[in-house]
């Protein structure tokens, strides 16, 4: 089955989540936020984008016609996908909308009027959902139950082709702004993971049973900590060198267990400096580190140079406890800041390999060299951000 995945604004960290995840098999990038791939079995859409970071929708691609597709055709092919939708669908007026992706151009008007017109000859209610947009977005998707009782319908053009599908899930964004800003404790004068980084982060590891030892040696407020739970995994350890940080978590974690219902987690948290980790936590004992380290100051003037020096000298000394209390196969799941236009941060990882992350087809893909580091790793930015997150796997020998 084919399926298409609309991915947010950070490409190469969705894709290699999305193969971290499904082990993607030659996928084609046809835009810049569209990925298509062959998966041979079915998959539940609403159970993965519930756990995915980068992924905005998930859908199946229901037709592809050749060149010289006609918008009759086109139409066709709309009609069938809504009138199935419609025969499964919740009782009520049939709410449909057309999301166009890539650089080429589709008669969403004409479209319109020939779905609503079958409809109307059918003796069924129906809505044309529209936006300003070229797409529409998850809010309205939701808003307008497009999923429940009506259909989205994608389109896409490529070198000749017209791609066609419907979208089956999108991203759950009322419970991801709840955990991002609705947490009871948070810190942004420090600066605080979000979530959905975290949630690809922890799938970039890609944890052999939900028993797996996690730890987050600078938990800071505790998103991955509550993200790792909320997914599932039950032996978490957090510790940072401040109180109050390890104090954030507590605060954090209880209202989550207490808001999901969340049972069966095994948490523990310490104030402890990462550079002595191997003193708190046995040797070769843990299955995977995934954190977000200090990642230098945020605000004021900065001597880039002194700031890249010392943070070397800590990730370094991190690793090498990392490397300590690791298993052999074990990962490290990092981020490694990027200060625009300055070198390159580059810690020592003896003992270690830097994985890589993308689908073999895709590493050279022009589409994807704005979104990935000097090292080949994805970048994760936010806009109005002045330090970017190179997030680095690393696999210990």
């Amino acid at each position: 089955m084919k399926y298409y995945f609309i991915l947010g604004n950070n490409t190469a960290l969705a894709i290699a989540e999305l193969n971290a995840l499904l082990n993607l098999k030659n996928p084609q990038l046809l835009a810049l936020d569209f990925l298509m791939a062959e998966i041979e079995e079915e998959i539940n859409p609403e159970k993965i984008i519930s756990r995915l970071g980068g992924t905005i929708k998930i859908g199946l691609i229901r037709d592809i016609l050749t060149k010289g597709a006609s918008q009759n055709q086109i139409n066709e092919v709309a009609i069938k996908i809504a009138a199935n939708r419609q025969k499964k669908s919740d009782p009520g007026k049939f709410n449909f909308g057309f999301s166009v992706y890539g650089d080429g151009e589709f008669n969403k008007k004409d479209l319109g009027i020939k779905i609503k017109n079958y409809f109307s000859s059918q003796q069924l209610s129906s809505r044309f959902v529209i936006s300003r947009e070229r797409t529409l977005s998850s809010v309205v998707i939701t808003q307008n139950k497009l999923l429940k009782r009506g259909v989205e319908i994608v389109g896409l053009k490529k070198d000749g082709q017209v791609f066609i599908g419907e979208t089956l899930a999108v991203q759950p964004f009322k419970d991801l702004s709840l955990r991002d800003f609705g947490r009871p404790a948070r810190d942004d004068l420090s600066g605080m993971l979000p979530p959905k980084l975290a949630m690809a982060m922890i799938n970039l590891a890609q944890l052999n049973s939900d028993e797996d030892i996690i730890i987050d040696p600078f938990c800071g407020s505790g998103t991955l900590i509550n993200e790792a739970a909320l997914m599932g995994y039950k032996n978490l350890f957090g510790s940072d060198i401040s109180k109050r940080a390890i104090d954030d978590t507590y605060t954090n974690f209880s209202w989550l267990k207490d808001l999901y219902k969340i049972e069966n987690v095994k948490l523990k948290l310490a104030v402890r400096n990462v550079l002595a980790l191997s003193k708190f936590i046995k040797s070769e004992s843990v299955d995977d580190i995934i954190t977000e380290p200090f990642l230098g100051p945020q605000r004021g003037m900065i001597n880039f140079a002194s700031v890249i020096s010392e943070l070397e000298n800590l990730y370094s000394g991190a690793i090498k406890e990392f490397r300590k209390v690791l298993k052999t196969g074990g990962k490290v799941v990092m981020v490694w800041p990027s200060f625009y236009g300055q070198r390159a941060i580059s810690p020592s990882y003896e003992g270690f390999e830097i994985m890589n992350l993308l689908p073999e087809n895709l590493k050279t893909s022009p589409l994807l060299q704005s979104s990935l580091s000097p090292r080949a790793n994805p970048i994760y930015s936010r806009s109005g951000q002045k330090v970017f997150r190179e997030i680095v796997v690393l696999k210990k020998k």
